[in-house]
Parts: C-alpha cells; structure tokens; sequence
C-alpha cells in the first residue's frame, strides 16, 4: 500500500511532539492498529495518523500548507513582475542607446549568481538546499502561519527532507520554478518593446580593445548561434562603438543576439535544473520509507508489534460461545459485569462502595502497561454492564475522552461516576459538558455514585446499549438504573 508524503509528514511532527513534549496517551489507537495489522512501519503510519485526528495536528497540516500555497503565490506574481522590471530597465525607453554589456548583466547577473550558489552547494553538507528563493519562501510561510503546532510542521517538513536526501532537490523545484517564471517575463517583456520601439545597441569600454570586444561577442554567440539565433560579425561589432550610425538591420542583429543570450544562458539551464530537480524528487519520493530506529520510534515497536498478546483470567465463555471475541454482546448476553478507576489520586479509596461477587474488580489503570492489558481484557470479553469511575477534581482532557469512547465501544452499557461525589461542582460540569460532546448520552452520567452502583450490582438484561457510535460520534441510550 503506497503511503502519501502526508502521512510521513504529520509521523515525523508526532515523533518530534512526543520527543519535546512526552508520549501521548494511544491506547485506543495502538489498540486499533494491532487489529488492523500490517508490518511495522505501516503500524507506525497508521497511528500517527489517528493521533494526528485526535490532536488536530491534520487540520494544522491543511492550514499550514494553504498558507504556504498562499506564499507561493505571492512569489510566483514577484517573479513575473520583477522580471517584467528587468527588462524594461535593461532597455530603457528608447531614448537612449543601450549599452550591450550593462544590458546583458542586468538581464543576467543575478540569475547567474544564484544558479553558481546552487551549483556550489553540491560541494556543501547534506543538508543545504542551495536556494535564497526556497529558503525566504519556508522562512516567511512559518513566520505567518499560526498555531500552537505551527512550529513543529516546518521542523518537521526540514529534518523529513534531509533524511531522505530531499532538501536540495526539493529547494530546487521551488528556486528554478520561479526562476523560470522571471526569465519567461524577461523575454516576454524584451519581445514585446524589442516589437513597438526602435532601440539602438553599443557597446563602450575604456579599457578593452574593439578586438577583446568582437572575441566576448562571438564567444557568448556562439551556442545561441547554434539554435538560429543571429550572430553579428565583426565588422558590426568594430562599428558599434557609438562613432558610426548603423543601419536598422545591424540593430535587429544586436537585438537577435540579446534574445539569444537570455535564452541559452539564463532560460535553459534553469529549465534543464528544474526537470533535473522535479526527476530526482519524484522518484525519492517514491522511495519514502519510516527509519524505524529513529529516536521516538523505536520505543514503540513492542506496543505496536507484540511478540504475545495478553490472555488475561481465564473464564467460561458465556452463551453464544463465539460472539464476545468479535464485537459487544448482544443485549440480552449475560456478558461480564466491571467495575473500573481512572487514573483515581491515592487519597480516593478503591473500591468506593461494595460489589457483587459477580462484578469483576479491573482496579485502577493508572500506567500505559495497565490500559494496554484492561483494553486487551475488554476486547477479548466485552463487558455487559462497565461503569467507569473518573477523579472529578481534574479536567478531562482529549486523550481521557477518547480512551472513554473506546471504553464505550467495548462494553454492551456504560456508566461513568465522578468521585468524590461532593467534590468541585465547577470541574464535574466541565466532565459533563465534554462527555456530552464526546457522543454520551445523559443517562449514562449518574446523579451519584450509589446510583451508578446500584446500576452495576443489578444483573437487569433489559435495555439498549449505552456505548457512544464509533463511526457517527452519537450515542444510544443507556438502560436507567
């Protein structure tokens, strides 16, 4: 299965969060991508991208690279307006001959400077792009885009590049892209005054001689000449000096020449750069792959790749037999009944009321390791009955959530009980508010814990299930207390 660049992207800015910030909480997640199967590096793949929905790093992602599209809009009317700019300067209005060698510099020396530079930097590390444009371009995107991850997306983008030998390259389709934009309004521009005005061309030096002269001229003609472009001869260039008046067909050669200059010194190496770039990208990026040694990356090979799988207590398989391994019982199943503490402070006793022999005690999960096992338990034997016990003095957070709604798509009914019952009236509205958001559904939020007791110890098969959708994000009904 091909992967598309984005997916290594939004892997490598979790690597980087996870690295600066501490792991996340993926329970849920690495849960799914086990069931899902697949090799390492496509578990990695698969994770980063549901984390990446949960913490809305894919939306930062969209909104980054709109910016950046934005930017290089921006660039690409630069370009075309500054090259418009250089031709018009390089010939002026026509009032005045134009000196050839100030012509051809203004039309080319800038070009030619950062085409050296790139050139120069195959010499340098591995990781110099070799391009100002590529560079001011990434520099002014991550200066507007906004956002508490907006920084990460760059890094991420700059150290997933380097890796993967992409940096020069990638910088070059941007630097000769525009390049050739600019030198395309050059000749456009030249084309269009070399058309409407009457131009006439000289050449003045102080210190070469008229011979140096005719040797430059031919020398740079000589390739252009090859293409069909003019070449004038020397005695046209001797009588170019500004003493003698020249025919217009001398100028119309000069004119040719300077087309041809443009041409085959500034236009076509930038194009053959850019298909060499654009080439050498595409097939790179055929070749992305996860480095799964990476820092980050490694640590997560035994949670995404087990070498054994849980089996947890054993226990008789309740009737239908092979149901509860593939899905929730079904509502009328006499499945398990469970009792449950989430990430419950030491002070808060465990467990906070009495329960039926019948009802299994999971504890507190408080650690990685321990949600890795509760959620193997409840997939192997979903619950009919799970009620949830959560510290109602701390705010809930995305991670919480989400491993609540997986919890729910694990148990036939679900309740969750806020302890201590008369503990932060402000913080337990909050856990409403966003359970609520979350897809569950009021009857699943007791009015206190001895209701949501009385609920577990009551082996009741009637009701419909209380567990949030996983596919719509709504939630059913649970059975009242």
């Amino acid at each position: 299965m091909a992967h598309s660049f984005n997916e290594y992207w939004l892997l490598e800015t979790l690597r980087l969060r996870e690295s600066l910030w501490g792991p996340l909480e993926d329970s849920a997640e690495s849960g799914r991508v086990r069931a899902q199967g697949g090799d390492f590096n496509t578990r990695l793949l698969a994770r980063a991208g549901l984390l990446a929905r949960r913490e809305r790093l894919d939306d930062a992602l969209a909104g980054w690279r709109q910016m950046a599209r934005l930017v290089l809009l921006l660039f690409i009317v630069m370009a075309i307006l500054a090259g418009g700019a250089a031709a018009a300067g390089a010939l002026g209005g026509g009032g005045r001959p134009v000196n050839l060698a100030v012509a051809v510099t203004a039309l080319l020396g800038l070009n030619t400077i950062t085409f050296l530079l790139w050139v120069a930097s195959f010499a340098m590390q591995a990781g110099a792009s070799g391009s100002l444009l590529a560079d001011a371009w990434l520099r002014l995107t991550r200066r507007l885009a906004r956002g508490p991850d907006a920084a990460l997306l760059p890094r991420a983008l700059l150290e997933l590049l380097a890796r993967q030998g992409l940096s020069r390259w990638a910088a070059g389709v941007v630097s000769h892209g525009l390049w050739v934009l600019a030198l395309l309004s050059i000749l456009a521009t030249l084309l269009a005054m070399l058309a409407t005005r009457r131009y006439t061309f000289l050449w003045e030096t102080t210190l070469l001689s008229p011979d140096t002269f005719v040797q430059v001229v031919h020398a740079l003609g000589w390739l252009p000449s090859l293409l069909g472009f003019a070449q004038p001869a020397a005695d046209t260039i001797r009588a170019s000096g500004g003493q003698q008046v020249l025919p217009d067909a001398a100028h119309a050669l000069w004119s040719t020449w300077l087309l041809g200059i443009v041409v085959v010194y500034g236009l076509v190496p930038r194009i053959a750069a850019l298909l060499l770039s654009t080439a050498i990208m595409r097939r790179r990026l055929a070749r992305l792959a996860v480095d799964p040694a990476l820092p980050g990356l490694a640590e997560l090979h035994d949670r995404l790749m087990p070498v054994s799988m849980n089996t947890g207590v054993d226990a008789p398989a309740p009737p239908p037999p092979a149901t509860a391994v593939q899905g929730r019982p079904a509502p009328h199943s006499p499945g398990p009944r469970y009792l449950l503490g989430l990430e419950l402070p030491a002070d808060l006793p465990w467990p906070p009321r009495a329960v039926t022999p019948d009802v299994e005690d999971l504890g507190v999960v408080d650690s990685r390791e321990e949600r890795h096992r509760m959620l193997d338990t409840l997939r192997r034997l979903p619950a009919r009955r799970l009620l949830v016990c959560c510290d109602a003095r701390q705010t809930p957070d995305r991670g919480t959530l989400a491993l609540l709604v997986e919890l729910a798509s694990l148990a036939s009914e679900m309740q969750l009980a806020l302890l201590p019952d008369d503990g932060a009236p402000a913080r337990r509205m909050q856990w409403r508010q966003q359970l609520l958001q979350a897809g569950f559904a009021p009857e699943q939020l007791p009015a206190g814990i001895e209701a949501a007791f009385v609920w577990l110890n009551t082996a009741g098969h009637a009701g419909a299930s209380a567990s949030p959708s996983h596919g719509h994000g709504t939630a059913h009904p649970g059975a009242p207390a």
